[in-house]
């Protein structure tokens, strides 16, 4: 049973989303292997998303990721007695955009609040990067300019919300938009856990099972 068909079964109201969910794992695996970096964003409980998917994609989540022969030699040549190539797993470039406290708090007094992700994007983002933004309520300002901005410079956009997707959709800032079903906040983000831990780990499967 693959990774998706295990998680419709598990949870039968996500079925209705498998286009989009499938839709999701194609963007950010044709991202990651381009080499491109994904920037992660979202408020409050999906702040700490944002921080979970990064720890589940630039390091292993359930399977080894054994570095590149390439990388093992340079590692050598910088000296290294084997401990790093032993120790040390590959990983995607997965950003969460709401984890450096000195920035945010200047971008919040300098530039104003509703910009703490979009400037972050300016400053990070480059051309076929993506932005994956999570917001229950699809209309989290700092979101939508987040989201505005990446389309801007380039970047593809992927957005986890709540039924309809709020002004993601209407706004069609989301190259893909998975609307997830919930009652309120809590029950949407615990859609989004369960959708962004079966992408997980089957970006990771995709690449590295045997």
């Amino acid at each position: 049973m693959s990774i998706f068909e295990e998680l419709y079964e598990h949870s039968p109201g996500l079925a209705p989303c498998a286009p989009a969910i499938g839709a999701a794992f194609e963007l950010l695996r044709d991202a990651l292997a381009d080499g491109r970096a994904v920037l992660v964003c979202g408020n409050g409980g999906s702040a700490a998303d944002a921080e979970h998917i990064a720890a589940e994609l630039a390091k292993p989540c359930a399977l080894a990721r054994p570095l590149s022969p390439e990388t093992v030699a340079a590692l050598a040549e910088a000296g290294d007695d084997g401990y790093l190539a032993r120790s040390l797993q590959a990983g995607w470039p997965v950003l969460p955009l709401v984890s450096q406290a000195a920035l945010l708090t200047a971008i919040a007094n300098d530039q104003g609040g509703d910009l703490v992700f979009a400037q972050q994007v300016v400053a990070y983002g480059r051309p076929g990067d993506l932005l994956l933004a999570l917001t229950t309520s699809g209309a989290s300002p700092n979101v939508l300019h987040a989201l505005r901005a990446a389309r801007a410079l380039g970047l593809r956009t992927l957005a986890l919300t709540g039924p309809g997707g709020g002004a993601v959709a209407s706004g069609s800032l989301a190259d893909v938009l998975v609307a997830l079903p919930g009652a309120g906040t809590p029950e949407v983000q615990h859609s989004h856990q369960l959708v962004y831990h079966a992408l997980c780990l089957a970006l990771e499967a995709d690449r590295y099972a045997p």
